[in-house]
C-alpha cells in the first residue's frame, strides 16, 4: 500500500487473521559471489540470490513471507547494469511470494570502483506465535529430509574463487571436465527459494525443525535447529551429488569433512519431521514440483552434533 517514492514502505496486515501474530525478519547479502557476477558482467540473477538468502531464513522459522526491501550501493550508477540487478530482485520476490515495497540505491564514488556494487536485502514474514518453528519439539527418531540445492548457492565463494582462479588458473568461460556448463554459468546459478515447496506443509504444522544450509554447511547449520541433547546422523549418498562440489573437492584437494563445514553439498534446506509422517511430507513436497530425500535421523547426543554415516554416535 502507498505510492512509490514515499519515505517508507507500507504493508497492510489486516487480511492476516492471526490471534498472536509474530513478525519474523531476516537480512543478508550475496557475499563474494558478487565478484563473479561483476567479472562475468552477468547481473540478471544476483538479485534472486539476495532474496533467497533472506526469505529462506525466515521460512525456516515458520514465517509466511510478506515483504522485501533491497539496498544497492555502487561506485557509479549504470542504469543498464542496475536495472538487471533490480529485475532479479523482483523475480526473487515473485518466487518467494513477497511484496517488494521499497529499497535504496546509493552512488558512492570513492567507496566503490565505478564498476563495483554491493547488494543486501531485508525480508519480513509473519507467523502465529504458537506455530513458530523453534525445533523444541524435535525428538530422537525424527527423520531428516533434505531438499536439493541448485548449486553452490551464495556461500563459500571466497574459497570457490581461490580454487578455480588462483590455484588452477581457470577463467569464467572455461568448460571444466565434469561440468555441463561453462564456469560462469555454473557459479552464477541462482540460490533456490523453498517457499512454494515448504510453506503449505509448514501451515499444516508437519515441520518440527528447519535449517537453511548456508555458510557453515551441514556442520554449523543443522545443529541450530536441534534441541539440547540431540544430534543429527547423516547418511552420505542418500541424495544425488552435484558435479560442482566434486570439482571443488578434487581441484582444491579439500577434505570431505571440510566440504561439509563450508558448502551445502547439494542440499539447500533440511527439515525434521516425525517418522510416521515422512511419506506424507515427501509426497506433498513432490506435489509442489520439488524433490525431497531422506538423508538422516535425529539421535541422542554423545559427542558431535552432526555425524556422517558410521561415525561413532
Amino acid at each position: 500500500m502507498g505510492a512509490l517514492g514515499g519515505f517508507g514502505g507500507c504493508f497492510d496486515l489486516s487480511s492476516y487473521q492471526l490471534k498472536e501474530p509474530v513478525l519474523v525478519s531476516g537480512t543478508d547479502g550475496v557475499g563474494t559471489k558478487l565478484l563473479v557476477a561483476i567479472e562475468a558482467d552477468q547481473h540478471e540473477t544476483i538479485g534472486i540470490d539476495c532474496v533467497a538468502m533472506c526469505v529462506n531464513d525466515i521460512l525456516a522459522q515458520g514465517a509466511e513471507p510478506l515483504y522485501f526491501l533491497d539496498y544497492l550501493a555502487t561506485g557509479k550508477n549504470d542504469p543498464r547494469k542496475l536495472e538487471k540487478v533490480v529485475a532479479g530482485v523482483a523475480d526473487g520476490c515473485v518466487a518467494g511470494n513477497l511484496a517488494l515495497i521499497g529499497g535504496e540505491t546509493a552512488e558512492m564514488p570513492g567507496m566503490y570502483a565505478e564498476n563495483e556494487y554491493d547488494l543486501a536485502g531485508f525480508a519480513v514474514g509473519v507467523a502465529e506465535k504458537s506455530q513458530l518453528i523453534t525445533g523444541s519439539e524435535i525428538e530422537v527418531g525424527d527423520v531428516l529430509l533434505g531438499l536439493p540445492s541448485s548449486g553452490i548457492h551464495s556461500n563459500g565463494y571466497s574459497l570457490v574463487r581461490k580454487v578455480f582462479f588462483e590455484q588452477n588458473s581457470y577463467t569464467l568461460t572455461d568448460q571444466i571436465e565434469g561440468l555441463s556448463e561453462t564456469l560462469d554459468r555454473e557459479l552464477l546459478k541462482p540460490t533456490k527459494i523453498y517457499v512454494s515447496a515448504l510453506l503449505p506443509i509448514i501451515k499444516e504444522q508437519k515441520i518440527k525443525g528447519a535449517a537453511h544450509i548456508t555458510g557453515g554447511g551441514f556442520v554449523e547449520n543443522i545443529p541450530r535447529m536441534l534441541p539440547e541433547g540431540t544430534a543429527a546422523q547423516i547418511q552420505l549418498g542418500s541424495w544425488p551429488s552435484l558435479p560442482i562440489f566434486d570439482c571443488l573437492q578434487r581441484l582444491g584437494e579439500i577434505p570431505e569433512q571440510e566440504m561439509f563445514e563450508i558448502f551445502n553439498m547439494g542440499i539447500g534446506m533440511v527439515v525434521a519431521v516425525a517418522a510416521s509422517q515422512v511419506d506424507e511430507v515427501i509426497e506433498k513436497i513432490n506435489e509442489q514440483g520439488e524433490a525431497a530425500y531422506r538423508i538422516g535421523e535425529v539421535i541422542p547426543l554423545k559427542n558431535k552434533t552432526v555425524l556422517f554415516d558410521e561415525e561413532e554416535k
